[in-house]
């Protein structure tokens, strides 16, 4: 019998246009817009203190993994099996979704996608918004970052979100991500993104796009 993975280790299916090409997914595609300064920074840093950089990333990831399930499983989002995180990340995920759970008192949410795959046709990329939705009264993608900080690119990932949303016919008037911190060093942070600088980031998104698409043109070539 094949071995059972744990549901955090599995990859996503990829991406699919109607006539089964693969496209690159928001994520992808945003990372060629960030700024990598600051990863360096924050990778010398850690090193600085004995910390491998990239077991802290890995194990951290994990526990943002953990803390969007918790989060989001309740408005149809996948249930976690909690077996498959140590005591540690658990109690790291609780704490990133206590502050959700806090957040949420003072707004009112009325979800229509959750953590739902979306493929553009016509522009060429899929992604998968954390939150689609009305809040408070306002049509709004929103995502959730465990991070210790709202990184720049993560506003050039919910351009692309939006893109994907207005041409399936779901209006955004707001884009929001919710800094949901793992432990009382991490604080909570709520930032918003309306107006004119939505198109701002949505040029420089297609512009990461078109750069992606020449690279992978290179390499094939």
């Amino acid at each position: 019998m094949p071995a059972k993975y744990s549901q955090r280790v599995r990859s996503k299916p990829p991406y699919k246009l109607s006539d089964g090409t693969r496209v690159p997914g928001v994520t992808t595609i945003a990372k060629v817009a960030a700024d990598s300064e600051w990863k360096v920074s924050w990778a010398a840093k850690l090193a600085f203190a004995g910390v491998n950089p990239v077991a802290y990333r890995d194990e951290k990831a994990n526990v943002g993994t953990l803390a969007h399930a918790l989060c989001l499983a309740p408005f149809g989002g996948t249930p976690p099996d909690l077996e498959e995180y140590t005591p540690l990340e658990v109690q790291e995920a609780r704490n990133s979704e206590g502050k959700w759970l806090a957040w949420l008192k003072g707004h009112s949410l009325e979800p229509i996608l959750v953590e739902k795959p979306l493929v553009s046709e016509i522009l060429r990329f899929g992604g998968t918004p954390d939150v689609y939705g009305s809040i408070d009264g306002l049509f709004t993608v929103l995502d959730l970052k465990t991070g210790a900080f709202i990184y720049p690119e993560a506003w050039i990932q919910l351009a692309g979100y939006g893109l994907l949303l207005e041409e399936l016919g779901h209006p955004v008037q707001q884009r929001i991500i919710l800094n949901i911190g793992r432990d009382e060093t991490e604080n909570f942070v709520e930032a918003k993104r309306s107006g004119p600088s939505l198109e701002d980031e949505e040029t420089i998104f297609l512009a990461a796009k078109a750069i992606y698409e020449a690279k992978r043109r290179l390499k094939v070539d």
